[in-house]
């Protein structure tokens, strides 16, 4: 019975989109690591509460399918602030986190950390 519920656990991990904007912070990224850790030795593996992980699969799954956002359309693609599902994407981007990070430094430890790096041609002379 291990062998099947590892199986979907897999199935499940090929389904789901890998986002590239959120290297390594996405949710498919978290799930494959967690599948990992949770079925050590494949189809081998014992499984210490199977209603549990029977549950969790449910819940991914429901998840995957987008069950809830057909359950309940929404009438607007929008917050109540305006802004779109795009442009939070675009805002949780792994490039735009970065960028924000380096604009919370102030000056001088953006300075230092600037001239503290050794540059490459000063290595090779």
């Amino acid at each position: 019975m291990a062998a099947s519920r590892y199986r979907r656990f897999l199935r499940l991990c090929e389904e789901w989109p890998a986002e590239d904007s959120k290297r390594q912070r996405d949710l498919g990224s978290f799930l494959r690591q967690r599948v990992a850790q949770a079925f050590r030795e494949g189809e081998n593996t014992q499984i210490s509460d199977p209603e549990a992980c029977d549950q969790m699969y449910e819940s991914l799954v429901r998840i995957h399918t987008n069950f809830y956002k057909n359950k309940y359309p929404r009438l607007k693609d929008t917050t109540f602030t305006g802004v779109t599902v795009e442009d939070c994407r675009t805002i949780l981007a792994t490039d735009i986190l970065k960028q924000m990070d380096d604009m919370k430094k102030g000056t001088w430890k953006r300075l230092r950390e600037k001239f503290s790096a050794k540059k490459p041609e000063e290595d090779s002379k």
